[in-house]
């Protein structure tokens, strides 16, 4: 028998990393206060199943003074041949007629039992219509009858189901525990294994408790299960990679990109899983950066980017083509700024400040040296009129995110250029309304001022709101200025 059916857990007590859930049940059982609908969602391989089976032990053995037959009723839960628990696979029973057959058989009585459970894995697969079909029954079912639903996509159930169930949301099993329960699996199945090796399973399986215990079931053929076979059967993480991808991005290599994605391919690394380290390496940076109060804009471009990669790898034919073009477009020139995005090997020398002790001569000094690179920037810088603004945008919706607030922008029209005042019309409240948020139009202000080496305000308006122009001259369509990127 597969490890993983052999040491599922069979009480509360064997549950492994959902403690809140368990006390909450085990409360609920003690005082006489079950439900006659749960929703346990939560990602595969938590839990989910096992607790509502344990939970339907408690729930169809309650007020049963016979030992002998509580035990049977157990015994027939465990090895599924009870008829009053009726485990239903959604993925495969979702439609109105399967729903409509399980409300004629929920009007009989429990046949053994004092109760009949019904647990329906899967639940998020039922269609709109049979949801519709159920709601009724699951909120007023007969007093015997008990719903227990499962899903590893809560946003798929409508609200009317959620409303009417008590809800459990099964967090992902932390690492130390998975390590915990494989050493214990393994030194009852006599299994060498080393700890490293465990917590390497453990990271691969990003919370999923019975992913990893049948890992280890592959692998216990083995005299001695160590990182290195591991590794053979997962591929390798890619965090060794990590560094070298980083280096690239922040001295703009794009051939020492496509060099490290073609190794990350030929030595087997999961995508997915080098992509999300480097999604965690880029949010730990724009944590340090918001922490420091040090622009964003980067690094949110950046987790978009990524963030977008790792939604398109699964439908890519070509993996690989994917995570090249995302690390290319970190890469390129639009990415100005990307230096911030990754942390560099080494830490930046602080400034030294200039004291209230130092000498007037020497602050004065200081201070002429420090403004003059300022002085050089502003002296290069483009001037800023309605022309180079236009001739800027496509620079400045690259560096716009997210890119809600890039489409929105693409909606305005250049209204006016004051001073360092710029304004851009809108004919949608919700598009200026998008743009004009404080934090949309800081990021654009930032953009603005990498590219005219100053301090620009945008102002957003909606077209009513002032005289526009009567010329096409006199109006530049920032959408069409923009097409190209889009």
């Amino acid at each position: 028998m597969a490890l993983y059916r052999t040491y599922r857990p069979l009480s509360f007590a064997d549950v492994v990393g959902q403690d809140a859930i368990v006390t909450t049940l085990e409360q609920a059982v003690t005082q006489d206060k079950l439900s006659h609908a749960y929703l346990f969602a939560g990602s595969r391989g938590t839990g989910k199943t096992s607790v509502a089976r344990i939970l339907a032990k408690h729930i169809m053995t309650r007020g049963i003074a016979d030992e002998t037959l509580k035990r049977q009723i157990i015994k027939g839960i465990e090895d599924g041949s009870i008829v009053d628990l009726l485990e239903i696979d959604a993925a495969s029973n979702r439609g109105i007629d399967d729903v409509r057959d399980l409300i004629e058989k929920i009007q009989f009585s429990p046949v053994v039992a004092t109760a009949k459970v019904y647990i329906i894995d899967e639940a998020h697969m039922i269609t709109k219509d049979a949801f519709n079909a159920l709601l009724k029954t699951l909120e007023e079912p007969p007093a015997y009858a008990h719903f227990i639903l499962a899903t590893t996509e809560l946003n798929k159930i409508p609200g009317t189901i959620q409303s009417r169930c008590q809800c459990f949301p099964f967090r992902p099993i932390e690492e130390e525990d998975i390590v915990r329960r494989l050493q214990y699996i393994a030194d009852q199945e006599h299994i060498i294994v080393d700890r490293e090796a465990l917590r390497l399973v453990a990271r691969h399986v990003e919370g999923g408790l019975r992913d990893a215990i049948s890992l280890l079931d592959q692998m216990r053929s083995l005299a001695k299960i160590s990182v290195q076979d591991v590794e053979q059967r997962i591929g390798a993480t890619g965090q060794a990679y990590i560094e070298a991808v980083a280096e690239a991005i922040r001295h703009n290599d794009p051939v020492a990109l496509l060099k490290a994605v073609r190794e990350l391919e030929e030595t087997g690394t999961p995508l997915d899983v080098f992509l999300r380290s480097l999604l965690a390496l880029v949010r730990a940076e724009l944590h340090r950066a918001i922490e420091q109060k040090k622009p964003i804009d980067a690094s949110i471009r950046a987790l978009d980017i990524l963030l977008e990669a790792i939604r398109n790898l699964r439908l890519s034919p070509v993996p690989g083509l994917v995570v090249e073009s995302a690390l290319l477009t970190l890469c390129a020139p639009a990415a100005k700024g990307h230096s911030d995005v990754l942390p560099a090997k080494t830490t930046e020398k602080a400034e030294k400040k200039i004291t209230k002790e130092e000498p007037a001569q020497i602050a004065t000094a200081k201070q002429e040296k420090e403004e003059s690179p300022l002085s050089a920037a502003e002296v290069e810088a483009p001037e800023v009129t309605r022309e180079t603004i236009t001739a800027a945008w496509e620079q400045i919706l690259e560096g716009t995110a997210p890119a809600s607030v890039r489409m929105s922008l693409k909606n305005g029209e250049l209204q006016n250029v004051a001073g360092t005042t710029v304004t851009v019309g809108f004919t949608s409240a919700f598009h200026r309304d998008k743009v004009a948020t404080t934090e949309a139009s800081r990021t654009i202000e930032q953009v603005m001022h990498k590219i005219f080496k100053r301090s620009l305000k945008l102002d957003c308006v909606l077209e009513k709101e002032q005289d526009k122009p009567d010329t096409k001259e006199n109006v530049v369509n920032l959408a069409d200025a923009a097409a190209e990127v889009f």
